[in-house]
Protein backbone atom coordinates (compact mmCIF):
# COMPACT_ATOMS: atom_id res chain seq x y z
CA UNK A 1 0.00 0.00 0.00
CA UNK A 2 1.39 3.40 -0.97
CA UNK A 3 1.31 6.09 1.68
CA UNK A 4 0.08 9.10 -0.29
CA UNK A 5 1.21 11.66 2.27
CA UNK A 6 4.75 10.25 2.44
CA UNK A 7 4.91 10.07 -1.34
CA UNK A 8 3.78 13.68 -1.71
CA UNK A 9 6.22 14.88 0.94
CA UNK A 10 9.11 12.89 -0.51
CA UNK A 11 8.53 14.55 -3.87
CA UNK A 12 9.23 18.00 -2.41
CA UNK A 13 12.66 19.44 -1.88
CA UNK A 14 13.55 19.45 1.84
CA UNK A 15 14.19 23.18 1.75
CA UNK A 16 10.69 23.86 0.36
CA UNK A 17 8.89 22.13 3.24
CA UNK A 18 7.18 24.30 5.80
CA UNK A 19 6.99 22.08 8.89
CA UNK A 20 4.74 24.42 10.85
CA UNK A 21 2.42 24.86 7.90
CA UNK A 22 2.26 21.08 7.50
CA UNK A 23 1.37 20.69 11.17
CA UNK A 24 -1.36 23.32 10.89
CA UNK A 25 -2.83 21.54 7.85
CA UNK A 26 -2.66 18.17 9.62
CA UNK A 27 -4.33 19.56 12.75
CA UNK A 28 -7.15 21.04 10.67
CA UNK A 29 -7.59 17.78 8.74
CA UNK A 30 -7.79 15.88 12.05
CA UNK A 31 -10.49 18.25 13.34
CA UNK A 32 -12.48 17.90 10.13
CA UNK A 33 -12.14 14.12 10.16
CA UNK A 34 -13.20 13.91 13.82
CA UNK A 35 -16.28 16.01 13.09
CA UNK A 36 -17.13 13.87 10.05
CA UNK A 37 -16.70 10.69 12.11
CA UNK A 38 -18.95 12.00 14.89
CA UNK A 39 -21.67 12.93 12.40
CA UNK A 40 -21.44 9.55 10.67
CA UNK A 41 -21.65 7.74 14.02
CA UNK A 42 -24.76 9.74 14.96
CA UNK A 43 -26.38 8.92 11.60
CA UNK A 44 -25.50 5.23 11.96
CA UNK A 45 -27.04 5.12 15.44
CA UNK A 46 -30.20 6.90 14.22
CA UNK A 47 -30.45 4.25 11.49
CA UNK A 48 -30.28 1.50 14.09
CA UNK A 49 -26.70 0.28 13.79
CA UNK A 50 -25.18 -1.11 16.98
CA UNK A 51 -22.06 0.16 18.70
CA UNK A 52 -20.41 -3.16 17.77
CA UNK A 53 -21.18 -2.71 14.05
CA UNK A 54 -19.93 0.87 14.03
CA UNK A 55 -16.84 -0.02 16.03
CA UNK A 56 -16.01 -2.89 13.68
CA UNK A 57 -16.10 -0.55 10.71
CA UNK A 58 -13.86 1.95 12.49
CA UNK A 59 -11.51 -0.70 13.88
CA UNK A 60 -12.31 -0.23 17.57
CA UNK A 61 -14.37 -2.05 20.18
CA UNK A 62 -18.03 -1.39 20.84
CA UNK A 63 -17.01 -0.27 24.32
CA UNK A 64 -14.65 2.33 22.86
CA UNK A 65 -17.38 3.63 20.55
CA UNK A 66 -19.92 3.83 23.35
CA UNK A 67 -17.45 5.54 25.65
CA UNK A 68 -16.51 8.12 23.00
CA UNK A 69 -19.97 8.79 21.53
CA UNK A 70 -22.50 7.21 23.89
CA UNK A 71 -23.65 10.41 25.53
CA UNK A 72 -23.90 12.40 22.29
CA UNK A 73 -25.26 9.82 19.87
Amino acid sequence: MIDVMDTALDAEEPSSRDPLGELVRIAEAKRELAAAEAAAVRRARVHGFSWAEIGTLLGVSKQAMHQKYGKSA
